[in-house]
């Protein structure tokens, strides 16, 4: 079963309005933006990853996406899972409370549920924002500038290295974009699969320049496909003073036969 499948069965349930017909990664209430983000151990980080990266991290991806819609962090709910004496599970909660500070965002409340010692850890977070223009992964029109907020291949150069990459975080950047952008997202499955979400959803096509695409130092073509960036990626008239690695014509599908993470 793939994602796609899953998302579509869920799609029968998720009718209201502000669920966007699960087209986005997230819901809008008002002017309330509300995501939710899960990371898995052996999934998303590894045993031997400090706790406290962890912590930041799952902070950090859920912000991705209030950054991807142009909002400004609110308060967030936070699923613990814990195991054993939990020092482990201290650390951790050390990186969160490091990342909220740092992003001002405030913890407003979650729940906690106890697992088997050696289970893999599940932690989650539903994070609310607010905003006054959310741009969606539908909305690019032909003659579009492609741009993205910073280089790319960190996290797969990271992994390779046998380390974990900290999320950039983008929110300012995402708030200035949002005024303009006709679509933008967090890329988080790979350049690839990201792009084909915006060219699906506006029912254009997306030329990719791979010679425009920046990267941080070390990375590969392999590592666009590694996904992880977290950069924002908007489809846009106006370029503001972010790097323009395409743009968007009659058509469909993406310019690149670009992989990238896929969940089943």
């Amino acid at each position: 079963m793939r994602e796609s499948e899953v998302i579509e069965r869920l799609r029968r349930i998720a009718t209201a309005p502000e669920a966007r017909g699960l087209l986005d990664d997230v819901a809008v209430l008002g002017d309330l933006v509300i995501t939710h983000d899960s990371i898995a151990e052996e999934v998303h980080f590894l045993p031997q990853d400090p706790p406290a990266s962890v912590g930041w991290k799952l902070i950090a991806v859920n912000l991705s996406d209030l950054a991807a819609k142009g909002a400004v962090p609110a308060g967030a709910l936070l699923s613990l899972t814990i195991s054993g004496p939990g020092a482990w599970e201290m650390d951790f909660l050390d990186g969160v409370e490091a990342a909220c500070e740092s992003y001002g965002l405030p913890l407003i409340g979650g729940d906690t549920v106890a697992i088997r010692p050696g289970a893999p850890r599940v932690f989650g977070v539903t994070a609310l924002g607010r905003a006054e223009r959310v741009p969606g992964r539908a909305g690019a029109v032909p003659g579009d500038l492609l741009v993205v907020t910073g280089p790319l291949g960190a996290a797969g150069v990271a992994f390779r290295a046998g380390r974990l990459a900290p999320p950039p975080q983008r929110l300012a950047e995402g708030r200035r974009l949002a005024a303009v952008a006709h679509a933008m997202l967090d890329l988080s499955d790979g350049l690839g699969p990201d792009a084909l979400h915006i060219a699906e959803r506006s029912g254009c096509r997306l030329v990719i320049d791979l010679d425009l695409v920046p990267l941080v130092e070390g990375a590969t073509r392999a590592d666009l496909e590694f996904g992880e960036d977290y950069e924002l990626l908007a489809a846009t008239p106006d370029a503001l003073d972010f790097t323009i690695i395409g743009r968007c014509e009659e058509g469909s599908g993406v310019s690149v036969p670009l992989r990238g993470w896929e969940h089943f």
